[in-house]
């Protein structure tokens, strides 16, 4: 589009090139190829119409995004031509003045880079291409929605293909939790002086900048909770070779060759280092972490500071039933002789359901301290203890109907 062809030269066609400069000047307002499309598609610009010999007329339909893509860095509108991938100077006319060609590929590649990083997703998948199972199988992200929360998981691919009775052993694992283990086992990593240094002095002899990395990274592991998403997956995708799912542990391939890089740059300038690197660059880190499976899921269990097994996560859910019944205790004790019927209607609620959640206030301390720090068995749901309506009243009948024994 732009040009015709005569007598083996490239001739421009001025209405074609004014279409062509006004996409790639709605591109730079844009910034989306996607709504560039839709943009186009509602103004009716067409493909080129071609004509052959015979008469067979073709083009004249919407612009698909590929065809765009390719408009939009095709270097012929800058009267250049290319040839194994340099440009030279064409004997074409150019349509595209250089400063919005510049302008278009800047963007272009900012682009790319947050596709890269997953920087434009509300909610990134940090792992994503990383995370394998003990069989070196690709986990893929995925996720679900209800009642307005989207969760996000990791799956085996037999999840994505409907073979789900020819996998018993595929898996589908909350990406929350997954990711939280492996970060905050990476940044314990970069925190620790003797691991960092260990790793830092293989790449890097002079002990001046080995003392000024193990710095660095012990600075990383104080402003991590200042980075992005899109910053967290940079690092991740430049520092980590794979993260591979066993039974009790996550194995954690670093590649210590980029571990400079890492440290020294702003994480959004590492999204070319990409790369698992060579086997002699690779250690590997672990977390010990015990597969649970609850219903279609699996829980993450790890060890705690006291010994207990826990997945290290609060469960809102469950968070949110032992606030409820304390609120409605209030309410029932301040009820100034209203009837249990009539309170549980201010509440919007059933009777029923008002006085299962009332007696969660009458569970042992340690289990509501175990609740709401998230060591609590991964079978005990929200679900679960909501309909637990005889609930013992000694302390360990409680632990051990709900699991924690």
């Amino acid at each position: 589009m732009g040009y015709d062809t005569e007598e083996r030269k490239l001739i421009v066609n001025k209405t074609e090139a004014k279409v062509v400069r006004h996409i790639f000047q709605r591109y730079t307002v844009i910034g989306s190829v996607r709504e560039l499309k839709n943009e186009l598609d509602a103004d009716g610009v067409v493909s080129k119409i071609r004509c052959s010999k015979n008469g067979r007329r073709t083009g004249g339909v919407p612009l698909a995004r590929g065809a765009l893509y390719l408009m939009l860095q095709n270097r012929i509108y800058l009267g250049e031509i290319v040839h194994k991938d340099k440009s030279y100077p064409g004997e074409q006319d150019a349509i595209i003045e250089k400063a919005l060609w510049d302008t278009v590929q800047a963007k272009l590649s900012a682009n790319r880079v947050e596709q890269k990083t997953g920087g434009a997703a509300k909610e990134p998948s940090l792992f994503a291409g990383l995370l394998h199972d003990e069989h070196g199988h690709h986990l893929t992200p995925s996720h679900a929605n209800k009642n307005g929360k989207r969760y996000r998981y990791y799956i085996s691919r037999s999840l994505t293909t409907g073979n789900k009775a020819n996998a018993p052993t595929a898996r589908r694992i909350p990406a929350g939790e997954i990711e939280g283990l492996v970060i905050r086992r990476i940044r314990d990593f970069l925190g620790d002086r003797a691991e960092a240094f260990e790793a830092i002095s293989q790449q890097v002899q002079n002990i001046a900048e080995q003392k000024r990395l193990t710095a660095h990274a012990a600075d990383l592991t104080e402003r991590w909770e200042e980075l992005s998403p899109a910053e967290v997956r940079s690092i991740l995708l430049a520092f980590v070779a794979r993260i591979e799912i066993h039974e009790e542990r996550i194995d954690i391939t670093v590649n210590t060759a980029r571990i400079a890089d890492v440290l020294q740059n702003d994480p959004m300038d590492l999204s070319q280092a990409i790369g698992e690197g060579q086997e002699a660059d690779r250690l590997t880190i672990s977390v010990p972490a015990k597969l649970k499976r609850t219903g279609l899921g699996i829980k993450m269990i790890i060890d705690g500071p006291d010994g207990r097994r826990g997945n290290g996560r609060v469960d809102p859910s469950l968070a949110r039933l032992i606030v409820k019944g304390h609120v409605y205790r209030d309410k029932l004790i301040k009820g100034k002789g209203a009837s249990l019927s009539d309170i549980a209607s201010s509440q919007n609620v059933t009777r029923s359901y008002f006085t299962r959640l009332v007696r969660l206030t009458f569970l042992a301390p340690d289990i509501i301290r175990a609740i709401l720090e998230g060591r609590h068995p991964p079978m005990l749901t929200a679900a679960k203890l909501s309909k637990a309506s005889r609930l013992p009243l000694t302390w360990p009948e409680q632990q051990e109907v709900l699991g924690f024994n």
